[in-house]
């Protein structure tokens, strides 16, 4: 009676596949954890990561600029409008 475990008396060619598996499983464990940053915030991708713009909306720095008093209410309304103009904070016909 012929198994998986002897195949003509030894371990058939399926045995093969047993490497190919925990590589794919140890290259996969890999993958994941430097895709969701359990490496820690070091690494040379993270050396720069504040030497860019800082990634806030143009809208939230025109906020932060009229709550601190370097624009008056009617700059910042003027340049509001500009500004969805630009980037359609509001949708066709007004909807949110």
């Amino acid at each position: 009676m012929q198994t998986l475990a002897h195949w003509d008396g030894g371990p058939g060619p399926w045995i093969l596949l047993f490497p190919l598996i925990w590589a794919a499983v140890v290259v996969g464990a890999v993958t994941v954890l430097r895709r969701t940053g359990l490496r820690g915030r070091r690494g040379p991708w993270r050396a720069t990561a504040g030497t860019g713009p800082s990634g806030d909306s143009p809208i939230a720095m025109l906020g932060r600029r009229f709550a601190s008093g370097e624009i008056d209410e009617d700059e910042y309304w003027r340049r509001l409008s500009v500004l969805d103009e630009q980037f359609g904070r509001t949708g066709k016909g007004g909807a949110a």
